[in-house]
């Protein structure tokens, strides 16, 4: 089978399509004819050798979630999963290929009217989004702030948070364009990536946030603690810029009497059931039509160089899908 594989660390060249053998499902695993496969931050993190150090290795074929039919079952899975179509996460990696192997746990149904593509925009990107709302203790009415609300993430959360009644949903962005964009999904203000907000959105702007959904990090996320309302709290989900300052707690602590407080969240701490019936509740609600997926493009397998390259160049609105020959 054809598949993408990391042959150089770095930038978007050092990927390439090698053959491998088709993989064979283990017991409590399944094997899926791949239709689509999300791109997500993770794997350029994975594929620019920012993560080496947990072990990365040349030749590692990216991908985390995948979507298309199972065609067999390892020892101990329901059979009657072979021949339906299903959405199935493959961990930090093996997804950028035409067949793929997942744990059975990870397989929800696509429902009628679910494309591929909508699912692996919609499926680990809703898992953070709604989980991370959780993890923040957001309430009906609370003020909510998405920094860095283009991506997979950040969509899903503007529209969870509109749909469960938050105050207001603003969101920083690179360019006005966008900021349109994220307002039909849910976003009441869209300020700059600094935070601050022009025109219009500088007269009604919410002063403070309740909570802050943080998936940028890097050397500016201490000053968005500035942002948070008394009471308020930041929930990190990404490093799209790398780490913040060593010192960045310090902040919290030169303002100790506002009480405000910063949390990172993995799902890796959300029990597998637990993920499994949230991304199964997404893709009912997204054939609802209560949540929107935004797939910026189609793109063939073969194509990863792109895909990547597009990513790296912030061009990405929503979620870039390869597609396999044939998917």
């Amino acid at each position: 089978m054809k598949a993408v594989a990391i042959q150089a660390f770095g930038g978007p060249e050092g990927l390439a399509i090698i053959d491998l053998p088709d993989p064979s499902p283990a017991a409590g695993q399944a094997l899926i004819a791949v239709e689509a496969i999300g791109v997500g931050g993770v794997d350029v993190l994975i594929r620019s050798g920012a993560v080496a150090a947990y072990g990365f290795q040349a030749g590692h074929v990216p991908g985390s979630e995948i979507a298309g039919t199972v065609t067999a079952v390892g020892d101990g899975v329901d059979a009657s999963w072979l021949g339906r179509r299903a959405w199935g996460f493959t961990g930090l990696g093996g997804g950028y290929a035409e067949r793929a192997v997942v744990d059975a746990d990870t397989l929800v149904s696509l429902p009628e009217g679910l494309s591929a593509a909508d699912a692996v925009t919609l499926g680990t990107s809703g898992v953070v989004a709604e989980h991370a709302l959780r993890h923040a203790h957001f309430t009906r009415g609370e003020s909510v702030l998405v920094r860095g609300a283009a991506g997979g993430i950040g969509i899903v959360t503007i529209q969870l948070a509109a749909r469960e009644g938050a105050g207001a949903v603003a969101v920083t962005t690179s360019s006005a364009e966008r900021g349109e964009r994220l307002r039909e999904l849910g976003a009441t203000h869209v300020l700059d990536r600094a935070g601050r907000a022009d025109g219009a959105d500088a007269d009604d702007a919410p002063a403070g946030y309740d909570v802050i959904i943080d998936i940028i990090a890097g050397a500016e996320l201490p000053s968005f603690f500035a942002a948070l309302n008394p009471n308020g709290r930041m929930v990190a989900v990404g490093a799209v810029a790398g780490p913040p300052p060593a010192d960045f707690g310090m902040e919290l602590f030169t303002a100790f009497q506002r009480s405000m407080s910063f949390a990172t969240f993995s799902t890796n701490t959300v029990p597998q059931a637990a993920r499994t019936t949230t991304t199964a509740d997404l893709f009912a609600a997204a054939t609802r039509g209560e949540l929107r997926s935004v797939v910026h493009e189609l793109l063939p397998l073969d194509q990863a160089v792109l895909a990547h390259q597009k990513m790296d160049a912030g061009e990405v609105l929503g979620r870039v899908v390869l597609v396999p020959a044939g998917g």
